[in-house]
């Protein structure tokens, strides 16, 4: 093999290319993602040092007036250790791995997808991109289901940089709900932040009580009007259904309204 060819590879120029194909587009939380990523050689052998699959996502900072966006990784794997790779050579590498416990989903504006890398010895590194649909597993979606039965308005879902919050990840998903039902008038917003712990679920409730009279007007300016409420639900509540988490929760936001 050349020189001239090793060298243009370095600078990324014939180097290897990369693609990965997923099995599913779509996968629930604690579900597996399966797939395999398709290699050819470029036009100099090359060293290649790992695989690796990165989760990604955006999250927004407000830093004084302004929102900036970052990019987070959600989580990293290795799909392959290293190798020599020939010239024009073709490989084929099935992988299959597990969501992370802590795990954003694919509502509104979230996007989520996975990076694939191909780390090369003294080269250009080549990435290929794949967005995948994160669905709630039964357990989220039991309690968004009660929030609705509650007459709240899913308004946005967002990823908001919290890092003491993250539990190993620099935002936290944010699910703001516009108040209806019998909350209508009494609330401004519910914010729900969503933690899973095993079989169980846990929520913290931002509730957000609307002003009322000279007091609540002063509470409101100084942000004394949100209340945080730390809510756990057994694997045994969540079993019996929206209907009862539902009233769990209306028990828990009229007590601190």
């Amino acid at each position: 093999m050349s020189f001239f060819k090793k060298m243009l590879a370095s600078v990324g120029i014939g180097t290897a290319r990369i693609n990965t194909e997923l099995d599913a587009f779509e996968v629930a939380l604690g579900g597996e993602i399966s797939g395999t990523v398709y290699l050819e050689g470029g036009q100099a052998d090359q060293s290649i040092d790992n695989i690796h699959l990165m989760l990604k996502t955006h999250y927004i900072r407000e830093q004084g007036d302004s929102k900036l966006r970052g990019t987070a990784t959600i989580a990293k794997y290795l799909v392959t250790p290293g190798f020599e790779l020939k010239a024009g050579e073709r490989k084929q590498i099935p992988f299959r791995f597990r969501l992370p416990d802590q795990m954003p989903v694919t509502l509104r504006s979230v996007p989520i997808w996975i990076e694939t890398g191909l780390d090369i010895d003294m080269g250009v590194d080549p990435k290929d991109e794949d967005l995948i649909h994160v669905v709630p597993d039964q357990k989220m979606q039991t309690v968004l289901d009660a929030v609705e039965l509650l007459g709240f308005r899913l308004r946005e879902v967002t990823n908001d940089y919290a890092p003491r919050l993250g539990r190993g990840l620099p935002f936290v998903q944010e699910f703001e709900y516009a108040p209806g039902g019998r909350f209508h008038g009494y609330l401004d917003e519910l914010e729900i932040l969503f933690f899973p712990r095993g079989d169980a679920l846990e929520l913290v409730l931002q509730v957000d009580r609307r002003a009322r009279g000279l007091s609540g007007l002063f509470a409101e300016a100084l942000e004394l009007d949100e209340r945080f409420v730390r809510v756990v639900l057994s694997r045994d509540d969540l079993l019996r259904g929206s209907q009862s988490v539902a009233a769990q929760l209306e028990a828990v936001i009229s007590r601190h309204i």
